[in-house]
């Protein structure tokens, strides 16, 4: 490891602490501050009772030499070190049950906020995410703090409260020299300890990179465990996963060898230290300067000291591995969100009627080096419905994630209800636009928690409505488990028809004020298309309505067409007179029905059952 990269370590372990700090003083929890403050002084009563047994052990040798007094004077520090012994586990135990709470309310709040981090960050970021690894990073964040916490409360910090005082008794006892040896000794195994395992921690190191890669590899197959069947390439699969676990064995492996040799280095320096101390007390005795007492406190307080070092290597490791893993989750809550609502954002009413959407010479490009949009153009009024149509990579999903504001134009502006979007806020804006996706996602879980998640905590009834609007109802009711059926991993378990109308029932109940459809019907045969147009027609009726489409078919009703290719506006228009025109969208249309005429010849069809329902 280069000095750059070890201080660069050193830097983020102390960021990551300061970080965590705040959570264990948090404002406005009293009763969590009392807690911190307890344990603090249960720690320290604890040691002070730790310390002192081996005082009173070594009197009751004394008094138990040949030329002791009557036995009652040991039988009472006998009974005192028992006490002492049991002081010093009560508070123990105290100061472990007042800090769990502290250290599980951290752990929690950083994990929600992590959470809720993620949710807030770019829809760029989670297009660039792997799901397995980013689990893991939380799950292990949070334990890592549960560890850190555990460990400096309950092993580092009253570890270094007893050295100290241990130091100071044998100076007060016996003479600066039995205290120099005691620190000289711990300082070299701490040493020896802190230095070898920051070498050590390369390892664990590649064990989380390899560990994220073997789950990332897990979840990204399981989840695409139709594509995987459809291509038989499940040895494939299992060769990827078992390549990653290989990686994950060897970097383990390698961890536990030099940790072997990591607890024989230590005990090497225990015992030099420990026979130098012992050697030193005897050779006291010996000339009459110290008494068997003494010389059984030396090694009771040594023996007594040496047994919380001997898990110090552990310790030190483990805090490591939780800093590692604490980093790793603060370094997600460092990340920026591209798309931050304004200082004094207004907000957009949720509910209320059709709301007008303006596209003002909007330039947009994902990267700087290449621009998608180029100054588009356009108005929907209120309750109106405008179609976007173009060939794949023309920019037409590309305007409504611009209008949900999943990011933020380059040039222009985009208005609703003559509003710059930047200038309200995201929850306020989205909660006014409701959208049916192409690729409807479910939750795993029931369908009246998917159609519920439109308006979360609505009525039983309400649902019911929703879904008897999206022409659901009774398929539900068809199944044995009605609308407590759960649905599968994204929803696998029902029919693409099936998932669209649920995504239809949840956006109704949703009750929003602009409607984006995008491509929602593209995916599904003719006659699903034609019933679940009669269920969109009915979302889009008193609502301003956004279309992007491929099937030419859906948009002959729109009130306004705009043709895009290339990610600039070339034709618009209604239906009749963009056919008139004969342009792009007339040769669209015309290779459309084609097409269809050479198949089934729906397509006519559905236009005509189109027109017909208006």
């Amino acid at each position: 490891m280069t000095e750059t990269t070890r201080v660069a370590r050193a830097k983020n372990a102390r960021a990551t602490i300061v970080s965590l700090l705040p959570y264990l003083w948090p404002k406005g929890e009293t009763g969590l501050r009392l807690r911190m403050v307890f344990a603090i002084i249960s720690l320290i009563a604890a040691k002070l009772a730790v310390v002192i047994v081996p005082i009173v052990y070594s009197r009751a040798v004394n008094a138990l030499s040949p030329s002791a007094g009557p036995l009652a004077i040991p039988a009472a520090l006998i009974v005192a070190y028992g006490l002492l012994r049991i002081t010093a586990a009560g508070f123990g135990e105290l100061r472990d049950a007042l800090f769990s709470a502290v250290q599980q309310r951290a752990a929690r709040a950083v994990g929600r906020e992590t959470f809720e981090h993620l949710h807030g960050l770019s829809l760029r970021f989670h297009l660039d995410r792997q799901t397995g690894g980013l689990s893991r990073m939380i799950l292990r964040g949070t334990t890592g703090i549960q560890t850190v916490l555990r460990l400096a409360t309950f092993q580092v910090v009253p570890t270094f409260f007893e050295l100290i005082l241990t130091i100071a008794i044998l100076w007060h006892i016996f003479d600066w020299r039995y205290a120099m040896v005691t620190l000289l000794a711990v300082g070299a195994y701490m040493a020896f300890t802190f230095s070898f395992t920051a070498w050590r921690v390369r390892f664990r190191r590649q064990m989380n990179e390899t560990d994220n890669a073997a789950q990332t590899k897990a979840i990204d197959s399981l989840l695409n465990f139709e594509t995987v069947k459809y291509f038989g390439n499940e040895a494939h699969e299992t060769h990827r996963f078992d390549d990653s676990l290989a990686h994950y064995e060897r970097a383990a492996i390698k961890s536990q060898l030099t940790l072997s040799v990591l607890n024989v280095g230590q005990a090497i320096i225990i015992a030099v230290g420990l026979t130098i101390m012992m050697l030193m007390a005897a050779h006291g005795v010996s000339q009459g300067k110290l008494n068997v007492g003494q010389f059984v406190l030396v090694n009771t307080y040594l023996m007594q000291l040496y047994q919380p070092l001997n898990f110090l290597g552990f310790v030190y490791r483990e805090f490591n591995q939780g800093l590692v893993d604490m980093e790793q989750m603060f370094s997600l809550l460092r990340t920026d969100r591209e798309i931050t609502d304004r200082a004094g954002a207004g907000v957009m009413p949720a509910r209320g009627g059709p709301i007008s959407v303006e596209f003002r010479d909007v330039r947009f490009g994902y990267d700087s080096a290449r621009e998608i949009l180029h100054g588009i153009s356009f108005l929907a009024e209120p309750g109106r419905k405008v179609a976007l149509v173009g060939p794949t990579g023309s920019g037409k999903s590309t305007i409504s994630r611009l209008l949900f504001r999943f990011y933020d134009v380059t040039h222009g502006a985009v208005l609703v209800d003559g509003v710059d979007v930047r200038d309200l806020t995201q929850d306020s804006l989205r909660r006014a636009i409701g959208v049916v996706p192409q690729d409807t996602v479910l939750f795993n879980d029931t369908i009246r928690y998917n159609i519920a998640y439109g308006r979360p905590n609505t009525s039983g009834a309400e649902i019911e409505e929703a879904a008897r609007l999206a022409q659901i109802h009774e398929f539900i009711l068809s199944l044995p488990e009605g609308y407590a059926t759960r649905v599968g991993e994204r929803g696998l378990k029902l029919s693409g028809g099936e998932k669209q109308r649920v995504a239809i029932a949840r956006t109704i109940l949703k009750n929003p004020r602009l409607l984006i459809l995008d491509e929602a019907t593209s995916a599904l045969d003719t006659a699903t298309e034609q019933e679940i147009g009669v269920a969109l027609r009915q979302v889009a009726r008193d609502r301003t309505t956004l279309v992007i489409a491929h099937r030419l078919s859906t948009v002959i009703d729109a009130d306004e067409i705009l043709v895009l290719r290339e990610g600039k506006i070339v034709e618009r228009g209604t239906h009749a007179q963009l056919l008139v025109a004969s342009g792009t969208y007339a040769a669209m249309w015309a290779a459309q029905s084609e097409m269809t005429d050479l198949g089934s010849g729906s397509f006519r069809d559905t236009a005509q059952a189109t027109q017909a329902a208006e």
